[in-house]
């Protein structure tokens, strides 16, 4: 086997590692399907406004930004 063919197929391995370990960081990345019942509740506290116009609402994307910064 010559040196050129054990470099491509060296790159070839190394390629595919590489692409696995991106499929796999993509798959841990994006967040998982959402269920009716939460797709429900999620609207129900949309549509809900305080009655004095404003203020700050603890929803749940704000619960996972807050866990997100914990140390």
């Amino acid at each position: 086997m010559s040196d050129q063919d054990k470099s491509t197929k060296r790159r070839s391995v190394l390629a595919a590692l590489g692409l696995t370990g991106a499929a796999a960081a993509t798959l841990t990345v994006l967040p998982g399907r959402q269920t009716a019942q939460d797709a429900s509740d999620t609207a129900a506290q949309a549509k809900s406004k305080p009655q004095r116009g404003g203020g700050y609402a603890l929803t749940e994307h704000v619960k996972r930004y807050f866990e997100t910064t914990r140390i």
